[in-house]
């Protein structure tokens, strides 16, 4: 990493949006950074809902493939790929959160 970069945005190939990469803590950046990271997290952070979209709908996939399947192996494959879809749309919610938290700081 070029050592001016003092945040960026790195993509995170399991959730599938990029993720802000901080090198400071929130209180060290300039508040013109400030104002450049919330922008760019606000545009990723919008995108959030239809990814968790997109999510739901293959679990719903997976889900009506699951009730029809009589193979165990492959049903437990069912089972274990929901579960990983779920538990990305957890993170996915809370990376969701963190603009409400930041700004809650900022202006509290």
């Amino acid at each position: 990493m070029n050592s001016n970069v003092r945040y960026r945005f790195v993509y995170d190939e399991r959730l599938g949006i990029r993720l802000p990469d901080l090198q400071l803590d929130w209180e060290e950046y300039t508040s013109d950074e400030q104002s450049s990271i919330l922008l760019e997290w606000e545009g990723i952070r919008s995108a959030i809902p239809d990814r968790i979209i997109q999510l739901e709908a293959i679990i719903n996939q997976k889900q009506a493939q699951l009730s029809e399947e009589d193979d165990f192996a492959v049903a437990c494959r069912l089972v274990s790929d929901i579960h990983e879809l779920a538990s990305i749309i957890n993170d996915l919610n809370i990376w969701f959160r963190v603009q409400q938290d930041v700004d809650a700081k900022v202006h509290g």
